[in-house]
């Protein structure tokens, strides 16, 4: 049987991991990393963060996430809870507004699981 490996970014939101092929994954591993991809999976999410990551503070509110994405603000608001119940992102309110940030360990620790490293022994 494959050796276990630490992997609590998925499970309870901390940082490392090791890339798949290290060991199988267990079926709450499973259930965190699909999640996170299914919210990785839609280009508007993407836009979303990516604007995030590019705004000053490397933080937005939603009323700045509108315009830029063509959508309304329900919309915005929308997909914006779909990455933050995913873990990928998390909103602070301010008055009427919710200003969101993303969650860098998390959203690495989901590009690090999928790396692969090579193989021993086999060519």
């Amino acid at each position: 049987m494959p050796a276990r490996r630490p992997f609590p970014s998925l499970v309870e939101g901390t940082t490392c991991c090791a890339p798949l092929a290290t060991a199988p994954l267990t079926q709450p591993e499973a259930d965190g990393l699909a999640r996170r991809l299914k919210a990785l999976a839609d280009p508007t999410r993407l836009r979303l963060l990516s604007l995030l990551l590019a705004a000053p503070g490397e933080e937005a509110c939603t009323c700045n996430l509108t315009e830029p994405l063509g959508l309304s603000q329900p919309t915005v608001t929308h997909h914006l809870k779909k990455l933050a119940e995913s873990g990928l992102v998390t909103g602070e309110r301010r008055g009427v507004w919710t200003y969101y940030k993303v969650e860098r360990e998390a959203l690495a620790a989901a590009g690090q699981i999928l790396a692969l490293t090579p193989k021993t022994g086999s060519q």
